[in-house]
């Protein structure tokens, strides 16, 4: 009785102990969330929760990567299994009695089904990691800690069990094997007594790893198991992808645009505590795939990192508990600080041969992190100085970096917890442009150009319809000639100015005139939409175009807009209404396929080709614009559509999103190449687009790998008019 006490009193300081630990460190850590602006909460409404359900409980993102999600279903299930378990093992232990579960035999079975399961997962995961050494996945050992507590946390179950069956001489059972058979193994070696010790000595192992994991949790990326299912919870409602309004008449506002950690809302530094460091976002980004210094994965890393710091800085509240484990002055002893030299560059960087004298310049400033600077201080109080001076563009995050962002949401897409990078980049390049007018030369003049002249290139504003010189026998009559129309067919720049998307606005021209859709153009009147400048961070810009282009759609009592560019239509179909447009949007594909669906349109012409298409990032994740094109595509007789490994939600970014389009490529491979190398991996002899950036650059990719004269770049529009007016 006596060590029965003793044992409940050493159980309940040990357990005092460690939940108070971790309640500090969480809340810590929560305390430096709440540093950020408050916003409006998302409402958690029936069909939110379905999705947050399908997340958490489905796995829906995680089992993209099939191998992965399987592997961390089981862990995951398993470890809701065991939680009764552990509280059997725990009570057991304390008083001599199993808790009162009916079927207690086949509960016992289902344990042990359980830990088999998430053993096999973590056997699994330490081959994927070390064995198939999977890219996006890190290979040093603090990594790998979770494997060992997971690991051991299932095999002293195990050895709790068969102790226990030694010491009180239970007989094998067919509904506990592995403890039977541990049990046999041991049974000649193991007297009773020392079974009873060897069963304590089991439960504490068992007991203590249990408590250090719970410790250890939200003081490293694990923390997820605790802010994901929150930060899933609290994702916004907006169209994905929607960027924020800055309130620009702010006569207090110091900065426009996110300049310091804190300037952030509470949701995006969420997001960082809520990152498990799986580095899928990092293994799909465009940017990252082909040399750029951009990684999203380590952006949310660093960002975390930063918070952590500079949120003890402000709030006098250190981030690692217990001190004796992580350090004095609330400094993590190196076991558990973040890989503050880990070369992201060398690892994306693979294929590519040169990185040449700018990367390495960044990689150089890369390897200066925020922890390296508060590791060369000894004191509490100089690290105080250095997190508050430490400025979030320049030390944290560069600004190449942020230029490398193509917008195209892919990491978002596969991110599990929910993570959103691109409105976390995009508010750090409008504190570059707004606040600091640090701007890209190429980005600078084609921003100028918007404002001057409406267009990137600066040609002249008057010249916007001249396209219409090159039509032949259609009559595009302007909102001024025909004010009874039904589509306001929105040209935008590069279908109005470029010369090959100029074939584009013709045959899209054309197929709606022959299927009797009323349409008419603003011509001359027409203004850039904003996209690019929005993007790029230039928020005064893009409000002074969409102020101006809403006053045209108002003026001319514009109620439907249909528009070739997918960037146009992100805009105004989930941006605009923000401001007061009152019109319904629609992409040129999908009035296309609705015409076709209804008969205006027949293809009669056969178009002998083999067609891969490409998705456009804007048409696609941002609006799941996916059928529409490919519908198009398969009603062309005897076109023959190949998919690339890359499509759909999971496609590549052409490179030409986010303002890219307007500026030079100066790192590693070009984006665009590397994706019509995918393409012309499925052997066609046309890559499809619905996109001019897209198409554009799918055009120049061809020409760079000298693939123009057997592969042809045509936007899905073309493509249906040679089926329907045949060969020209």
């Amino acid at each position: 009785m006596t060590w029965k006490i003793v044992n409940l009193v050493l159980f309940l300081c040990a357990a005092g102990c460690c939940v108070f630990w971790f309640w500090k460190a969480v809340s810590h850590r929560a305390a430096y969330v709440m540093l950020g602006r408050t916003e409006q909460p998302a409402r958690l409404d029936r069909m939110r929760l379905r999705e947050w359900a399908a997340q958490l409980f489905g796995h829906k993102k995680l089992l993209k990567d099939r191998r992965s999600g399987l592997m961390h279903l089981v862990i995951f299930y398993g470890f809701i299994v065991l939680q009764i378990g552990a509280i059997d093992i725990v009570w057991n232990g304390l008083f001599g009695v199993r808790l009162p579960l009916p079927a207690y035999e086949w509960f016992v079975l289902s344990q042990e089904i359980a830990v088999t399961a998430v053993l096999l997962a973590i056997l699994y995961a330490g081959f994927r990691r070390y064995v198939e050494k999977l890219r996006r996945l890190k290979r040093d050992w603090k990594p790998s800690i979770v494997l060992f507590f997971i690991g051991g946390l299932m095999i002293s179950v195990l050895f709790v069990s068969a102790f226990e069956r030694i010491w009180k001489e239970e007989p094998a059972s067919a509904l506990a094997p592995i403890g039977s058979m541990l049990a046999a193994a041991m049974d000649g070696f193991i007297a009773v007594p020392a079974g009873e010790a060897l069963y304590y000595a089991a439960w504490w192992a068992h007991l203590l790893l249990l408590l250090a994991f719970l410790v250890y949790i939200p003081q490293s990326k694990h923390f997820h198991l605790l802010t994901a299912p929150v930060n899933l919870a609290l994702a916004r409602s907006d169209p994905p992808g929607k960027l924020r309004t800055l309130d620009l008449e702010d006569e207090e506002a110091e900065t426009f645009g996110v300049g310091a950690i804190e300037q952030f809302s509470r949701k995006q530094l969420l997001d960082l505590y809520a990152c498990v460091e799986c580095g899928r976002c990092t293994d799909v980004c465009p940017a990252a795939g082909t040399g750029k210094l951009l990684s999203p994965m380590h952006l949310i890393v660093k960002l975390r990192d930063h918070l952590t710091e500079k949120g003890a800085a402000i709030t006098s509240k250190t981030p690692w508990v217990p001190t004796f484990a992580f350090g004095a002055n609330g400094t993590a002893v190196s076991a558990f600080r973040p890989e503050p030299k880990e070369s992201r560059v060398e690892w994306i960087g693979e294929g590519i041969t040169d990185i040449g004298p700018t990367m390495k310049r960044q990689k150089e400033s890369w390897l200066r992190t925020i922890a390296d600077r508060s590791d060369e201080q000894d004191n509490g109080g100089e690290q105080h100085r250095l997190a508050m001076e430490t400025e979030l563009i320049g030390h944290v995050m560069t600004a190449e970096e942020l230029w490398a962002c193509t917008t195209c949401r892919n990491c978002e897409d596969q991110c599990p917890v929910g993570n959103e990078h691109v409105d976390k980049i995009i508010d750090m390049r409008r504190y570059l442009v707004l606040t600091e007018g640090n701007v890209p030369g190429d980005g600078q003049r084609a921003l100028q150009n918007i404002e001057r002249q409406g267009n990137p290139w600066g040609i002249s504003r008057s010249d916007r319809d001249k396209w219409l010189d090159d039509l032949d026998g259609v009559w595009v009559p302007t909102v001024r000639e025909q004010p009874d129309f039904d589509y306001l067919f929105f040209v935008g720049s590069m279908g109005s100015y470029d010369n090959r998307t100029r074939k584009v606005t013709i045959a899209t021209v054309k197929l709606m005139a022959h299927a009797g859709v009323r349409f008419a153009i603003l011509g001359a009147e027409e203004k850039n939409s904003g996209d690019t400048p929005r993007r790029m961070g230039n928020e005064l810009l893009f409000r002074q175009c969409c102020d101006e282009n809403i006053a045209l759609f108002r003026k001319y009592k514009v109620r439907k807009i249909v528009t070739a560019c997918p960037h146009t239509y992100n805009t105004f179909k989930h941006e605009y209404p923000e401001f007061g447009l009152k019109a319904e949007v629609v992409h040129h594909t999908e009035l296309l396929a609705l015409l076709l669906q209804e008969r205006k349109l027949v293809p009669s012409y056969p178009v002998r080709e083999v067609a891969t298409y490409h998705d456009s990032c804007y048409l696609g994740r941002y609006n799941g614009g996916y059928d529409a094109p490919r519908a198009i595509l398969r009603a062309i007789p005897e076109l023959s559509l190949e998919e690339m490994e890359r499509s759909g939600a999971n496609a590549m970014c052409c490179g030409a999103g986010g303002g890219l389009m307007w500026m030079e490529e100066k790192a590693g491979k070009r984006i665009n190449v590397a994706r019509v190398e995918q393409a012309l991996a499925t052997a066609p002899t046309v890559i499809a687009s619905a996109c001019p950036y897209c198409l554009t650059m799918m055009e120049d990719g061809t020409k760079l790998l000298e693939a123009e004269e057997r592969v042809a770049a045509k936007d899905v529009s073309e493509l249906l008019a040679a089926a329907v007016f045949g060969p020209h």
